[in-house]
């Protein structure tokens, strides 16, 4: 029977990734047992592990960021009255800051021109 994931693509903070890591090195627990505790595959925690070993701290930290924050809001049919606010609100400083680097938006914003 095939695990079915609640979240496919979940974003790990420093600190969570130290905390697992440290049920594994203090704790003294095995790599498979935090993993299903945790619910993340044993290669992703012994990758950590090996990392924070020959590194340290500072390569915990993720290099991409979690991802697009409109996604949240154009992906959902019904939006509340706050989560619409919430994006017009976030489209507006994304034009705002466009125009300040001189891109001029036409039409319903699916055509930008840069203003020389």
């Amino acid at each position: 029977m095939a695990r079915i994931r609640k979240e496919p693509n979940r974003y790990w903070s420093k600190e969570d990734k130290l905390k697992i890591i440290n049920e594994v090195l203090i704790k003294c627990k095995s790599t498979e047992e935090v993993a299903k505790e945790y619910d993340i595959s044993g290669g992703l925690l012994r990758n950590w592990i090996i990392k924070y070993n020959q590194y340290g701290e500072s390569s915990l930290e993720s290099k991409k960021k979690p991802g697009n924050p409109l996604m949240k809001y154009s992906s959902k049919k019904n939006l509340t009255d706050i989560e619409k606010l919430q994006y017009e609100n976030m489209k507006l400083r994304i034009e705002n800051e466009r125009l300040k680097k001189g891109y001029l938006v036409k039409g319903d914003g699916s055509v930008v021109v840069f203003k020389k």
